[in-house]
């Protein structure tokens, strides 16, 4: 089969590899759709973990064969995956720290090499300790829907993670697809959202999506603007969806005494920045973070998927045929201004779609 193997930093190469063998208890699934994952990117760009590798998570298509030993999937079915699973049991489970869980980290989906998701190969093999995050795709709806439960269910995840109450004003910083499905579901939990970006399209997008208020992170009267939003209480909450240190620190200083902030993309290990902590302390700021999916939330997020009451399919802008991965993450990587979800799809048109909004002036 096909697959675009992880070579080295930057180095992704189209190559022939051997179908994966599946055991007894797991399930081989031909790969129709994955996206491209800002994770991913940082492994490929920055060369953090060894090659070779198969990467590619946020994975849909169609089982074409079931272990012997395995009950409740039948070939020609279509799913959507997820590649790590806790424990439950442990420690950090008990916590409902599922991200630190030792099972959690083993990658459970595989294209060959040492696991690392697969997506973007022809066919993966899932393994069986991640078999109970396999959720099956209505009639109705796409591989590319079943493709962003992944995405989602992390969204949702850190959106859990905030003390909120209805009505509570909410500044959602970055508006790319992240910033986008953050500002949804706040919507859809009655709360005043406010988004930020510096891209006119993406804020007109986010007005659609639920946002009340809209502002541009780069105007000269950005901080003027969002305190007269919040009538000069500051926000509830402020989620920082871009890996900007400037924006945490201006997420820091526009969030109310004993609000919150939340840190959804400084991902990369070894990045420091300053910070005022009696913002922490003295102003009871809470600075948190939120990393990885919830497996209990997945019949929750698949439930918002399926149902459409997040359309995820307004967030997916360009698909690539697998030939073209690497032109793939070099977009997701450097998104032009009417980019937005960028998806790897074999078996239907690989072109680029119609755009869902206009680009940028």
């Amino acid at each position: 089969m096909r697959a675009a193997v992880y070579r080295g930093v930057n180095d992704l190469r189209l190559e022939t590899v051997p179908v994966p063998r599946i055991r007894s208890d797991e399930l081989l699934v031909k790969v129709a759709a994955c996206g491209v994952c800002p994770t991913d990117i940082k492994k490929i760009q920055f060369g953090t973990v060894s090659p070779p590798r198969i990467f590619g998570h946020e994975t849909a298509g169609t089982i074409c064969q079931v272990g012997a030993r395995l009950k409740g999937f039948q070939i020609g079915e279509r799913v959507a995956l997820h590649h790590h699973i806790p424990c439950l049991d442990c420690h950090a489970c008990r916590h409902r720290a599922f991200a630190q869980c030792a099972q959690y980290k083993r990658t459970g989906i595989t294209a060959g090499f040492e696991p690392a998701g697969g997506g973007y190969a022809e066919y993966v093999r899932v393994m069986a300790f991640v078999i109970a995050g396999v959720v099956k795709i209505p009639t109705r709806n796409t591989f590319l829907e079943g493709a962003m439960l992944e995405p989602v269910n992390t969204v949702l995840k850190a959106v859990h993670r905030l003390s909120l109450m209805p009505a509570d004003s909410v500044l959602v910083v970055g508006q790319g697809p992240i910033g986008l499905m953050f500002t949804r579901l706040l919507a859809l939990r009655g709360m005043n959202v406010v988004a930020s970006d510096l891209l006119p399209a993406r804020l007109k997008l986010a007005r659609t999506l639920g946002a009340r208020f809209v502002l541009r992170a780069d105007g000269k009267s950005y901080f003027e603007n969002a305190a007269a939003v919040t009538r000069g209480r500051g926000f509830d909450a402020v989620i920082v969806t871009v890996p900007s240190d400037v924006a945490v620190r201006q997420a820091q200083e526009l969030a109310r005494g004993a609000g919150q902030v939340l840190l959804f993309a400084h991902t990369r290990p070894g990045v420091q920045t300053e910070l005022d902590l009696s913002t922490v302390c003295a102003l009871e700021k809470d600075l948190i973070g939120s990393y990885s999916s919830d497996f209990t939330l997945q019949n929750e997020v698949a439930g918002l998927v399926f149902a459409r009451k997040l359309d995820v399919r307004v967030l997916i802008t360009d698909q690539f045929s697998l030939e073209r991965t690497e032109d793939a993450v070099e977009l997701a990587a450097h998104p032009m201004s009417g980019s937005l979800k960028i998806v790897v799809v074999q078996g239907e048109d690989p072109g680029r779609l119609k755009r869902s909004f206009p680009e940028a002036a």
